[in-house]
């Protein structure tokens, strides 16, 4: 049984990685939303070996079932996209591997210098109620104060959505 939850969670981070990289360097832009489908599909199930339910729960309803959506919505809306001639100019690709690779260098120096302690559990215990608790007495505040901007950023993009709209 073990061997079987360490074999499908092997499937899913390939599956995860895998169409993470088609995200990022197919041409067309729709296989690059359907390939994303799959990576935020993954990393939600990654979340769940992880024991992290909440995450898990909103990483498929947030990003799953809304950006993504409104992402390839995006794409299907947007006809005089077709007609564009749009040019990806990628001359410094070489030139970024620099940072890249100094960036990769300290993750992996970090990881390699982490007192890494496990602590084997056989049950895993459900984060939804605690987050859900605190959430509404400790943190109120803060949560709210991010809503409100999450709110003001949404009316700036219809602003701004409409403003470029109109000058067309």
């Amino acid at each position: 049984m073990e061997l079987l939850s360490e074999l499908i969670f092997y499937c899913f981070v390939v599956l995860t990685i895998g169409s993470a990289v088609v995200v990022v360097f197919h041409p067309r832009v729709m296989y690059s939303a359907f390939a994303l489908l799959f990576t935020f599909f993954g990393v939600g199930v990654l979340y769940l070996y992880l024991a992290a339910d909440f995450l898990a729960a909103s990483q498929l309803l947030i990003y799953v079932g809304g950006i993504l959506i409104l992402i390839i919505f995006g794409v299907f809306l947007t006809s005089s996209i077709m007609s564009l001639e749009i040019l990806q100019e990628t001359h410094q690709r070489f030139i970024a591997l620099i940072p890249i690779a100094l960036g990769g260098i300290v993750l992996l120096s970090v990881i390699l210098s982490t007192p890494w302690t496990t602590t084997a559990t056989t049950e895993a215990v459900p984060t939804t109620k605690l987050l859900g608790r605190l959430l509404l007495t400790r943190y109120l505040v803060p949560f709210e104060l991010a809503s409100l901007l999450l709110l003001a950023a949404l009316v700036g993009a219809m602003r701004l959505a409409r403003y470029f709209r109109t000058e067309e």
